[in-house]
């Protein structure tokens, strides 16, 4: 049997990690992997998480199972974190699943059940690991245009007139806010556009939002998709807790489905709990309970939103501190964008030929397409950083 596996495509982030590790230059740069690091280059236990762990240590009593679907307190905790009220309880169907990965195959799988011919539009580009996902299952995939290379933005007549081919039951893929790979987002007016394209067309908008609270707040980084959960007529919303809460490890993330037919959620809620009962029975428990402890315990809730908070002006100070030393050594505004930009990642627009080079000449790593991780640098790399980016003329 084994005879006939055939080799898969090396992941790229991976590949690059491994190179970083071999590479003996001691001003090497990591700007490739996707986790927020600290001044340090640590990325650290947040003090809410600790203090809660602690607390569950003394308390939990049994590491029984909990339900297909995880702890409804958990379910309750996260989706009044993203939707608030900008829809109703009663309407939101929820499963846990392993981190926000877990919730966007779930969510992929829901829609082949629900409509086998069904496409999924994704932005150009896109997390790599939708398509991968999208086209394991031999779900039809569509891509629509997203960043504009020239100005480093949101090509949003070019994203609403590609839409403009989605058919009745489609989904569109969104990300919620701190678009990964480009860091360019929607503004609300753009998203509303979105909106009014979807009901018209009749396709189903997806949300995965995975970095809540990294971009411009916990609050603001929530309205886009309560803007379309209030919006349309049901929507699925994939999140992840990885970030926000630096729970990385402990795979912890939520699926849910968002219908206004106030009858259809006892039947969206028993097909969540079938798929996770299909894939891997019971989901993950720890790291849901410390984000219940959290978001339900006040104390805890502003200590994390308070450190949460300073970690996205970290970024936002790090975008603000590349983008004027390339000026001063450019003497151009041509990446003023970085500072625009939100979340963790931003798209350079340099050509792979350039990013090579950037690699071999001076250290530092980031993917080929130019997606780079602010959180990898600190103020000792930001002038090595921008100095090589207009060495080798990007």
């Amino acid at each position: 049997m084994f005879q006939h596996l055939k080799a898969q495509p090396a992941d790229k982030i991976l590949t690059l990690m491994q190179m970083y590790r071999e590479d003996p230059r001691e001003t090497k740069i990591d700007l490739g992997v996707g986790v927020y690091k600290n001044a340090e280059g640590v990325t650290p236990v947040m003090r809410a998480i600790k203090a809660a762990e602690h607390r569950l240590w003394e308390e939990q009593e049994t590491k029984a199972y909990v339900g297909l679907a995880g702890d409804p307190g958990f379910s309750d905790a996260m989706i009044k974190l993203i939707l608030d009220d900008a829809v109703p309880r009663e309407l939101v169907a929820a499963a846990a699943t392993p981190g926000g990965t877990g919730a966007v195959r779930q969510a992929f799988e829901l829609i082949q059940m629900a409509n086998p011919k069904a496409r999924v539009f994704v932005s150009n580009p896109t997390w790599p690991n939708h398509i991968s996902i999208l086209q394991y299952l031999g779900i039809e995939t569509v891509t629509y245009r997203y960043f504009d290379d020239e100005t480093r933005g949101v090509d949003v007549e070019g994203m609403l007139a590609d839409l403009g081919d989605v058919r009745k039951g489609d989904v569109v893929l969104l990300h919620g806010c701190c678009h990964n790979p480009t860091g360019a987002n929607l503004n609300l007016v753009d998203w509303q556009a979105v909106v009014d394209l979807l009901n018209a067309q009749g396709g189903v908008p997806m949300i995965d939002i995975a970095y809540q609270g990294f971009g411009d707040g916990l609050e603001a980084d929530a309205d886009a998709t309560r803007l379309v959960a209030s919006s349309v007529p049901e929507c699925l919303i994939a999140a992840s807790c990885s970030k926000n809460f630096g729970i990385y490890r402990e795979r912890t993330g939520l699926l849910m489905a968002v219908s206004q037919e106030a009858g259809a959620r006892a039947l969206n809620q028993d097909t969540l709990a079938f798929l996770n009962r299909q894939n891997y029975s019971f989901p993950p428990d720890h790291g849901a309970r410390l984000v219940t402890m959290i978001l339900n315990d006040a104390d805890l809730r502003a200590d994390w939103a308070a450190e949460l908070e300073d970690v996205r002006r970290s970024m936002l100070n790090l975008r603000q501190g590349l983008a004027d030393e390339l000026q001063r050594l450019s003497g151009s505004d041509r990446f003023g964008f970085l500072a625009q930009h939100r979340g963790m990642f931003s798209r350079l627009g340099a050509s792979p030929e350039l990013v090579e080079k950037l690699r071999s000449d001076h250290a530092i790593y980031m993917i080929g397409d130019s997606r780079m991780n602010i959180a990898g640098l600190n103020a000792k790399t930001i002038p090595i950083l921008a100095k090589a980016i207009v060495d080798v003329g990007v």
